[in-house]
């Protein structure tokens, strides 16, 4: 079997690349610097379905994701917080939210699931996104083209 990106997530986001475990994903949401991590193996519904290796794998790469995010988006590290959620209601294939938040957003302090529809990013916006984060990141990210 082969992994197949949900159809909700490829319609909410833009790919930006892969590293060895998963999919990279910027939301396209205006409002929140926002990106998803989606390991890359079929019929994966919940972390702990993972194996210890690749488990460990997705972990470093949050961790990496999660510093280079708040490197490139939070713009006062003393009220900033990153959110890391993998929640998977409402679309089954595991995948991990990773969402800068600061009292400057339109949700805070509450959760922005429910709060606002999706406002999509210019592509002025797409390109300095990416452009901050991928500024941050460390090695190990291939890169899609667009």
């Amino acid at each position: 079997m082969t992994f197949t990106l949900h159809p909700q997530l490829a319609a909410d986001s833009i790919i930006i690349g892969a590293f060895p475990i998963s999919l990279l994903l910027m939301i396209n949401d205006a409002a929140y610097p926002w990106f998803v991590l989606v390991p890359q193996i079929p019929n994966i519904k919940d972390a702990y379905q993972l194996s210890e290796a690749q488990h460990m794998a997705v972990t470093r790469e949050s961790r990496s994701l999660c510093t280079a995010l708040m490197a490139a988006f939070a713009t006062d590290i003393r009220q900033a917080k990153m959110n890391v959620a993998a929640l998977g209601n409402m679309v089954p294939q595991l995948h991990i939210h990773h969402i800068v938040r600061s009292p400057a957003d339109p949700a805070w302090p509450a959760p922005i699931w429910g709060h606002q529809l999706l406002t999509p990013l210019t592509k002025a916006e797409i390109a300095a996104r990416i452009k901050a984060l991928l500024q941050n990141l460390p090695q190990g990210l291939e890169l899609f083209d667009r």
